[in-house]
């Protein structure tokens, strides 16, 4: 199961997710000017963060958002960027946050499961109800294929909806998340969690140590550290001995050359360095 290969990976290397969320206005100019095209400079950016955090990284999120703005070269980049992390031999998530009716969703498993964007998990949104999730599950049953589907994010407006209460008081992000769980169940691999996994946003000292609890065979994908605000205390507490999760950091990575300290710095160490910082606070604070 690609759940164990991920595991493994953490177990490996730490919990940094390296997110590619990478936009033209990253690039430092004296790296841009190198480049005759955009999609050459956006390209080999993203190759250097690459190649310099590869071992460093327990997988990397490419947002196909900052892609699909760029028109069909963006698309040309997402699909080079992603080939290069699964050349290397590292994990690749398309954080494409898909949710449509059955047919719909055919398609878009279809598009980043196979093909020219293919990946080896996805993000998807289950709030259309569990039924949408359906065309994935052939890909995570059979083809080392996994998918983290949004339970609860990291934005503001989560509390709109997802902090809603049902009639006993519980939320509707514990009811999606003990949903997904179950539907994980019959995806289990030997590390003792699913391909099935949560997107889970970072949250206080008390509800997180519930959430990890409650959700024990579910990993997760974690956003919102670094730039966001998040720390390597509030991570720890939704790892379980010192795994179960990956974290995602993306400008926090991708323009740590701009910090005062590291200013006239190579882009691309900086990035580095930066993710060894990451990875190893989280190590520290989860001992």
């Amino acid at each position: 199961m690609i759940i164990d290969k991920l595991y493994k990976k953490v177990s490996e290397m730490g919990n940094v997710c390296v997110g590619l969320d990478s936009d033209l206005s990253y690039i430092p100019f004296s790296y841009y000017r190198w480049f005759e095209r955009d999609e050459e400079a956006l390209f080999n950016y993203n190759k250097r963060i690459i190649d310099e955090t590869i071992d460093v990284a327990a997988c990397y999120k490419v947002q196909i958002a900052y892609y699909e703005a760029l028109g069909i070269m963006g698309l040309r980049v997402y699909k080079n960027t992603v080939a290069y992390i699964r050349s290397l031999g590292a994990i690749v998530i398309g954080d494409v946050k898909r949710g449509d009716i059955k047919d719909t969703a055919k398609k878009y498993a279809k598009a980043h499961f196979e093909g020219e964007f293919e990946v080896d998990f996805i993000t998807v949104n289950p709030y259309m109800g569990l039924d949408s999730l359906d065309p994935y599950l052939n890909y995570v049953e059979n083809d080392e294929k996994g998918i983290f589907t949004l339970v609860r994010t990291s934005n503001m407006g989560a509390h709109d909806i997802q902090f809603l209460e049902d009639k006993s008081g519980k939320k509707v992000y514990d009811i999606v998340g003990e949903k997904v769980q179950k539907l994980g169940e019959k995806y289990m691999g030997e590390s003792g969690y699913s391909s099935i996994g949560g997107v889970m946003g970072l949250t206080h000292k008390e509800e997180a140590k519930e959430i990890r609890e409650r959700l024990n065979k579910t990993f997760f994908l974690v956003p919102g550290y670094g730039a966001q605000g998040g720390k390597a205390e509030d991570v720890s507490l939704l790892l379980k001995n010192g795994n179960g999760a990956v974290v995602n950091s993306s400008r926090g990575i991708l323009l740590a050359y701009k910090k005062e300290e590291n200013r006239g710095l190579d882009f691309a160490k900086c990035a580095r360095y930066e993710a060894i910082k990451m990875r190893d606070e989280i190590i520290k604070a989860s001992r």
